[in-house]
């Protein structure tokens, strides 16, 4: 379902998503009444919708809440001009599985909407620095996993292609010194991207990576 006070960014995201074999818009909404109503009626599995709507509608943090409340199984994602580290920190603790800027293209956000179907958290590289103000990024994690989903979580978004790959080599039981020859890095450099890697993730040390991906599966 879409949610935006705006008419005409409703109509071209739908026709985009028209495209799409595996995307069905149920439906487009101009206020969060109109949206609460529809879910009431008829299940969606995302809810990509803004985060500052009309001045009399609901904010933001409200509507993400009122979502999971009423439709846990429903997941939002907000798609929104501005954000700041407030903006994102709050709105994944009030339950939200992405957040995507309407700068990106289209195929942006078919990328966003497939990701927080699959039950991942979907978040725009830039986005990352916002979360430092968090007390752990598994503290997201936590929240998400107490809802009863069946697919594992996994927070590729917030690491870098590079990052991804000396954790994954790190969790095959490489050390720092056998990362680095296979990708002809200086130990120092792997070492300082899996330090990068676990401050994103919130996690301190190699047994919280382990505990990590024993929860919520390893990285793709």
């Amino acid at each position: 379902m879409l949610l935006d006070d705006h008419a005409m960014l409703r109509q071209g995201i739908e026709l985009g998503l028209s495209n799409e074999a595996d995307l069905h818009v149920v439906g487009s909404f101009g206020t969060a009444k109109e949206l609460l109503e529809a879910l009431a009626r008829r299940p969606a599995d995302v809810v990509v919708m803004d985060f500052i709507l009309a001045p009399s509608d609901n904010d933001g943090l409200s509507l993400i809440q009122a979502l999971n409340r009423r439709f846990s199984q429903c997941r939002p994602l907000i798609v929104c001009s501005h954000y700041t580290p407030a903006t994102v920190s709050l709105s994944l603790k009030a339950g939200c599985w992405g957040i995507l800027g309407k700068t990106q293209n289209l195929t942006e956000l078919i990328t966003a909407i497939r990701t927080v179907a699959q039950g991942r958290i979907y978040l725009q590289p830039c986005m990352v620095p916002a979360l430092q103000g968090m007390q752990s990024m598994l503290e997201v994690v936590s929240m998400k996993s107490k809802m009863d989903y069946a697919t594992p979580l996994r927070l590729n978004a917030c690491l870098t292609p590079k990052e991804q790959e000396v954790l994954r080599c790190f969790l095959d039981g490489m050390s720092v010194n056998s990362i680095a020859a296979k990708f002809s890095r200086s130990a120092s450099t792997i070492s300082t991207q899996k330090q990068s890697a676990y401050r994103k993730l919130g996690i301190k040390n190699d047994s919280e990576l382990f505990k990590f991906t024993q929860q919520f599966g390893e990285f793709e």
